[in-house]
């Protein structure tokens, strides 16, 4: 298959980046928009990148995005996702906090609260809130991932098991439109199936991107999260899971709006 330097380059910055949008293409490369819409759509056309609104995605079925890459995408909505998360948490509360960079983004808005429990089984989330006085940090023991930090297997499953707490943290690495919530490492998937059974109040959080992925492991369905916290969310059919399942809702781009 033969490509053009600029689509071989394009291709490229997506696998580092995990991600592309038009106006940033267009930028690096001094094209106009429309030239970069068009290189977008013909690369989608020959499934090596997938369309979103406003760019496009390095496609993902079966493996996931560089951890790193993952950091860099949507890191504002991210960001933004995180402080909801933590205005919903109370101090003095104990929580899990999962795997993945939106998880972590929650656990630097919380670095502020008092009187936490904080179970987790991410390295990262770990090290970043143990130097807090107010905040009691447990992680999981087991195999430790070192693509990302993750501890996932069995024996994080057993541990996660030992408590019951207030609040649960968790991420998807994709969410079909049938409400479905999906991710990549079937170890990873068991840990956070015990730490959906063993909260109280389940947070979701993710970022809007993750409407446009796929992942072939099924963690659950979004009916058994309490809220699903996202920058926003265009999809009537989710819109309706969550209506009909009394899953409250939070858009964070709509909260930026009414301020």
């Amino acid at each position: 298959m033969y490509l053009s330097p600029r689509h071989s380059e394009i291709i490229q910055m997506a696998k580092d980046q995990g991600r592309v949008l038009v106006d940033d293409l267009a930028t690096h490369f001094g094209v106009t928009p429309q030239t970069i819409r068009k290189d977008l759509n013909d690369l989608c056309d020959q499934r090596l990148l997938s369309r979103i609104h406003g760019g496009a995605l390095f496609p993902s079925g079966i493996a996931n995005v560089e951890y790193e890459a993952r950091r860099k995408i949507a890191a504002s909505e991210k960001e933004a996702i995180g402080r909801a998360a933590a205005r919903i948490i109370p101090d003095n509360a104990s929580l899990f906090i999962n795997i993945g960079t939106t998880t972590e983004e929650v656990s630097k808005a919380l670095l502020d609260h008092s009187g936490l429990m904080v179970i987790t089984n991410n390295i990262n989330v770990a090290n970043r809130m143990r130097v807090y006085p107010g905040i009691e940090v447990v992680i999981a023991g087991g195999v430790v991932r070192g693509s990302d930090g993750g501890v996932v297997g069995e024996a994080a499953v057993d541990f996660i098991k030992q408590f019951k707490v207030d609040y649960a943290v968790i991420g998807a690495s994709a969410i079909d439109h049938d409400g479905a919530l999906l991710d990549y490492d079937f170890r990873e998937v068991k840990v956070a199936q015990a730490i959906i059974a063993n909260a109280r109040h389940v947070i979701l959080v993710s970022d809007a991107t993750k409407f446009e992925r796929t992942a072939p492991v099924r963690i659950g369905h979004l009916s058994q999260v309490n809220t699903f916290i996202t920058d926003t969310c265009e999809l009537p059919a989710i819109r309706r899971i969550c209506q009909e399942n009394e899953v409250e809702l939070v858009e964070t781009d709509r909260l930026t709006q009414g301020m």
